[in-house]
């Protein structure tokens, strides 16, 4: 698997199709890896040249020793579109990706067309909360996070018709490394883009889920009240809408670039 180095970390990332064509990059959530767009990049690789990456701290990068910020999380996707010659992109983020996706449409919108933030917000949750749980992962691990996680991330009927998959994310959240997982919640604490929403120029789609406990449709008409061109998608699902229901979420994705 292809590497390079972002400042302090080795990005992990793979490209599937033409890389004439235009230009995705995919940014997933706190806990997962690039493989949770499967869907997407199976759907979009025969029009667009679609990147995906892993988060510092998540999947095959490395997770040096944090906290990080969402300057960095959004400084590495500038990194890759230089490491890969790609003057101007489009971007889609979920829930963590999509506050960087927030971050980049504000302070790098001269190299994306178009950005899609997903199942986020300008903030998303407290900053003593997320404290809490980086110290309680850095203490005892992933895996009581990951016992719980299937709940946040997806409605019970979901849960219960594909166990097989909930399982899988589970399990990778759970073989994560401890260190990535509570920088990069460190990161979320300080976050806060909510005032910085009215300089956004580049065009944005929110995709919100209806049944999302974690960022809900009300944290998506927020942003899109306050950047200018910009939409609202919702969408049925709860926190993870691009596994959850993932014909419609490219087919939103799809048409949105188009």
């Amino acid at each position: 698997m292809p590497k390079f180095t972002s400042n302090d970390a080795e990005i992990n990332y793979q490209t599937f199709g033409d890389a004439n064509n235009p230009a995705i990059v995919f940014s997933n959530s706190l806990g997962t890896k690039y493989s949770m767009w499967q869907a997407q990049i199976d759907a979009l690789q025969n029009d667009f040249y679609v990147i995906c990456y892993d988060t510092r701290g998540h999947g095959a990068s490395s997770a040096p020793q944090g906290p990080y910020s969402i300057e960095q999380l959004g400084q590495d996707v500038i990194n890759l579109l230089d490491h890969l010659n790609i003057e101007k992109a489009n971007f889609c983020g979920i829930s963590m990706g999509g506050l960087t996706g927030q971050w980049l449409a504000i302070h790098q919108a001269a190299h994306f067309n178009r950005v899609i933030v997903c199942n986020t917000a300008a903030k998303i949750g407290q900053e003593q909360a997320w404290n809490d749980r980086a110290a309680l992962v850095r203490e005892q691990g992933l895996q009581p996070i990951a016992a719980t996680a299937a709940t946040r991330w997806f409605t019970e009927r979901f849960i219960q018709s594909q166990a097989a998959v909930v399982e899988s994310l589970s399990n990778d959240l759970a073989a994560g490394s401890a260190e990535g997982y509570a920088s990069c919640c460190e990161a979320l604490a300080k976050a806060d883009l909510r005032e910085d929403l009215k300089n956004i120029t580049v065009p944005v789609l929110v995709i919100a889920g209806q049944q999302d406990p974690v960022t809900t449709v009300t944290d998506g008409q927020f942003m899109v009240d306050r950047i200018a061109n910009s939409q609202l998608f919702e969408i049925n699902a709860s926190h993870i809408s691009n596994i959850e229901c993932p014909d419609e979420f490219t087919q939103a994705v799809r048409n949105f670039i188009a």
